[in-house]
């Protein structure tokens, strides 16, 4: 029986038209390189943005700790702004997808690659409030180990109770969210095509299933109960 579903953010539940990963490129090329967005998308995508930046360089060989750092707090800084600039919405059913869940108690969870502020900021500015629209948020910067491993949806199951991760569903935009689920135990660990990654590049991951829209993972859900 699933209990959980956990929603990966930027490109699953939230659409920012690839803000992030369009600041990390922004900020990477600034200190010289010509990576494009679909290097960041495919190397980057889903993970901690620190892990996400040194992933980046390293298609250039470059292993440089420092350098990564400094381009990070770059980015956290010019992602702040153009969040506080820009129109940032729900993906297309979220809200309707969520309340379905939760009226046949199944709870929603938020997980992020984001650190705590940037993903509070977010969810406050879509007007989602735990306990309401989801019933909590994680995120990386909540947990010792990022995505691929398996912390932040073991967070959130101890959060509530659940011990057996075939109970917990897990959905995101990208092949290491599908990971994610997979070496969480999850029961399903499927991929979304509205973000990041093209259905293709979610295959490679192995996931139970590949949706279009988020309303598609009601049925799916429900059937496994």
């Amino acid at each position: 029986m699933i209990r959980m579903v956990v929603f990966d953010m930027a490109g699953t539940t939230v659409d920012e038209d690839n803000v992030v990963y369009k600041t990390v490129l922004s900020c990477v090329n600034a200190r010289g390189y010509a990576f494009t967005l679909d290097d960041v998308l495919e190397h980057g995508a889903g993970k901690e943005k620190l892990q996400a930046i040194k992933d980046v360089l390293a298609i250039a060989e470059v292993e440089d700790d420092q350098l990564a750092k400094e381009i990070f707090n770059d980015f956290k800084e010019k992602l702040n702004i153009a969040y506080r600039e820009f129109e940032v919405r729900e993906n297309k059913h979220a809200s309707e997808l969520f309340d379905k869940l939760r009226k046949n108690n199944i709870l929603v969870v938020l997980n992020t690659g984001y650190d705590r502020t940037t993903a509070e900021f977010l969810v406050d500015k879509l007007g989602w409030k735990p306990g309401v629209q989801i019933d909590a948020l994680v995120t990386a910067s909540d947990v010792p180990r990022n995505r691929p491993e398996p912390d932040m949806i073991w967070l959130a199951m101890k959060q509530f109770n659940i011990s057996d991760g075939k109970q917990v569903v897990k959905v995101g935009d990208s092949a290491i969210d599908i990971e994610e689920g997979k070496n969480a135990g999850c029961g399903l660990s499927i991929g979304i095509t509205t973000g990041a990654q093209t259905k293709e590049q979610l295959q490679k991951a192995n996931p139970d299933n590949i949706i279009d829209d988020l309303l598609q993972l009601f049925p799916i859900v429900t059937a496994a109960n």
